[in-house]
């Protein structure tokens, strides 16, 4: 059962016979949640009581007096036990991608992801301003599915010029044709979903360094670390050490 936020979602709270309604089915059903502002309903129907919750930071003190130091201030989904709250609509796209990977595996999920033409699926831990959020795919056709085919072949040749070739184009133009559907150059897009996927890698996986420099495109562990250190001011050690136990919802 997932509670929806929005217009109405005010009002919403002072209806006793629903707030009454959700705290009947919260037994019967396996998994509770909501999204963005559906968090408060939870709330005012002594749902959260206890328990971590999200929602859209611009809700979160509101949410807060509710649930207290249970507020998690910097995450775009939360899972305590089997109630989930996501802290906006897209936020609530990774949270159902998660579920999916419960029940059905990571394959089934990523699968729905590419189809749904979701940039990465994310962990719940990952702060609601993420510079995930800023990633766009190209409207053109053929640029966006040359961006899922990078993002399923992280460890091939992603040069300027194998990458031209594969779409049909010239250097030049590719080039110039990508930065203007993507909004930025080629080289720096490659740039960013491997250092993005090694992110993840290091936040959800326990595979050594350099499996992840491989299968990432990075190609040893030392242009891993130089690669990390230039963007995020820290070794990939040291990242994995400060983020992988927060990027993981509890429960």
């Amino acid at each position: 059962l997932l509670v929806a936020g929005g217009r109405g979602c005010a009002a919403a709270r002072a209806e006793a016979p629903l707030l009454a309604w959700l705290r009947r089915m919260s037994g019967r059903v396996s998994r509770l949640g909501s999204v963005c502002t559906g968090a408060l309903l939870l709330a005012t129907s002594g749902l959260l009581e206890g328990r971590r919750a999200t929602t859209h930071w611009a809700y979160l003190e509101e949410l807060k007096k509710s649930v207290g130091h249970g507020v998690c201030h910097d995450a775009i989904y939360t899972r305590d036990g089997n109630i989930y709250t996501s802290a906006g609509v897209t936020a609530g796209m990774d949270m159902a991608l998660a579920m999916l990977e419960e029940d059905h595996g990571n394959a089934v999920a990523l699968a729905v992801a590419r189809e749904l033409v979701l940039f990465l699926k994310r962990p719940g831990g990952q702060s609601q301003f993420s510079d995930h959020l800023a990633a766009q795919f190209s409207e053109d056709a053929g640029v966006r599915e040359l961006q899922l085919w990078m993002l399923e072949h992280l460890d091939k040749d992603l040069s300027v010029p194998r990458l031209a070739e594969r779409i049909a184009m010239s250097e030049r133009s590719f080039a110039r044709h990508f930065a203007d559907g993507v909004g930025l150059a080629p080289g720096h897009y490659v740039r960013q979903i491997r250092l993005t996927a090694a992110r993840q890698k290091l936040e959800q996986t326990d595979l050594p360094l350099q499996q992840i420099a491989r299968r990432c495109g990075f190609g040893t562990p030392e242009s891993l670390r130089r690669s990390f250190i230039a963007s995020l001011g820290v070794t990939p050690g040291a990242y994995r050490e400060r983020f992988r136990g927060a990027a993981r919802p509890a429960g």
